[in-house]
């Protein structure tokens, strides 16, 4: 089954990729996958402290999906699913998509500010050319009626 990835973190895009995946998935048949990157930078601690720091990211992780996993389930009948990642975010995307053959499409969030797109945005794209799969990059301010019809 086709797959559509999305990337789980605390921006406020997010929530419209997480959207976006959703309703494609419903409307074509296919699944999303959930990845959220634990930073390496989080855990360079001593070793009991850095265990410890772990497992309370990853509770948080699985917090925060089960929240967009239910929606996905009772509004679109969407079963998702989570993977956890650790390292530089970019890197384990492209390793996720390595690691996943049903991963069909990347669907990122762009943000609003006058920084520009994000990181992650900024970052494959540039990239683009040479990705074994296609990136769907959903605007950050795009409504949610907008979001239904374009799906």
């Amino acid at each position: 089954m086709r797959k559509f990835l999305v990337v789980l973190d605390d921006s406020r895009e997010c929530l419209n990729a997480m959207r976006f995946a959703a309703l494609r998935a419903n409307h074509t048949g296919a699944g999303v996958q959930i990845l959220s990157i634990i930073p390496p930078e989080e855990f360079q601690h001593w070793l009991g402290v850095g265990e410890v720091m772990r497992a309370e990211a990853r509770e948080r992780i699985e917090a925060h999906f089960e929240v967009f996993a239910k929606w996905m389930r009772t509004k679109q009948g969407i079963e998702p699913e989570l993977a956890i990642r650790e390292g530089e975010p970019v890197g384990e995307i492209l390793a996720q998509i390595k690691d996943d053959p049903e991963i069909g499409v990347l669907v990122l969030g762009a943000g609003t500010d006058k920084s520009g797109p994000g990181k992650l945005v900024t970052s494959l794209s540039r990239q683009a050319g040479s990705l074994p799969i296609p990136i769907t990059i959903v605007p950050g301010e795009m409504s949610k009626e907008r979001l239904e019809a374009i799906t």
